[in-house]
């Protein structure tokens, strides 16, 4: 998704990887497991809102810089 990249954080990065992992492709912040919570989530593609933090705005990169 424009505008957006991956979290820096790769420790972090991993444990959210091996979450999904875990849950067969599926968003690990959610409970359900449904075709929406398919990574990347239906609420990221459409509202841009990645509540797991593995996707972040490059606006937040460029201010910790």
């Amino acid at each position: 998704m424009r505008g957006y990249r991956l979290n820096e954080d790769l420790e972090y990065v991993s444990k959210i990887i091996e979450g999904i992992n875990k849950k067969d492709g599926h968003c690990p912040c959610r409970v359900n497991v449904e075709d929406s919570t398919l990574c990347p989530c239906d609420e990221f593609v459409e509202e841009g809102i990645c509540k797991c933090n593995l996707f972040i705005k490059d606006d937040e990169v460029r201010e910790k810089n």
